[in-house]
């Protein structure tokens, strides 16, 4: 009989339940931070992304708060799950749930930007918190976010290609988003042409390795047979 080494000791105390309350808060991190860069954004006045473009028009018409109507887009495209049945994860609830909330509460505090170079410091700057945002609550592995699952779900049930889907889907929310009233400008396109090179730089900076299979930890050493020694020793 022997004691556990102190590495697999560790393993079997830390395991799966540290890895997933690290999963957990990185994934809550991420999706406030992202309602921080998405008010950020707005707040720069010189466009947003296509889905945000959406929440403005909508918001602009209703008289919603900007996060309120973020959140209930989210809850509405994750309906659209049902029909093509993709499967709902703890991280896409958590999505629906946070990033509206934390975009208003950035709204709140963040001032409008109508100076020019300010305008571009401050979408520059939410934009790369949003990318680092993107990195942190994806690399959590907790489910996709509602927008994402449903490209990627039409994806699976048509055959299209994912660009073709995701393209589809933007310039049909940016049109209906400019005709109730969103807002798109140049900010717009460098989010669309910068977001996806600059998610490539941080997803893997914060993804959560796939646990592989702990081992089983014997208590007792190992006896050898004199089989075995004698092939050891040959």
């Amino acid at each position: 009989m022997t004691a556990l080494s102190a590495p697999k000791a560790a393993r079997f105390a830390a395991g799966p339940r540290a890895t997933w309350t690290r999963r957990i808060v990185q994934l809550t991190v991420g999706l406030l931070l992202y309602g921080i860069g998405l008010a950020l954004m707005v707040r720069a006045g010189i466009g947003v992304a296509p889905w945000d473009v959406l929440s403005q028009g909508v918001s602009h018409r209703t008289g919603l708060p900007f996060g309120v109507v973020t959140n209930t887009i989210g809850a509405l495209v994750l309906l659209l799950w049902i029909p093509i049945k993709v499967r709902v994860g703890f991280g896409t609830v958590a999505n629906v749930l946070l990033i509206g909330t934390s975009a208003q509460v950035g709204l709140t505090f963040i001032p409008q930007q109508t100076v020019p170079a300010v305008q571009g410091v401050v979408f520059a700057a939410g934009l790369a918190l949003v990318a680092v945002a993107t990195g942190v609550y994806i690399g959590a592995r907790l489910g996709p976010g509602p927008r994402d699952g449903l490209m990627t779900g039409l994806h699976r049930r048509t055959g299209w290609p994912i660009w073709i889907v995701r393209t589809g889907i933007e310039v049909v929310v940016l049109v209906v988003g400019v005709l109730l009233g969103g807002q798109f400008g140049i900010g717009t396109v460098a989010f669309a042409l910068l977001i996806g090179p600059m998610v490539n730089v941080t997803l893997p900076l914060f993804r959560i390795p796939v646990a592989s299979p702990v081992e089983p930890i014997s208590l007792v050493e190992p006896v050898e047979t004199p089989t075995q020694t004698t092939e050891q020793a040959s």
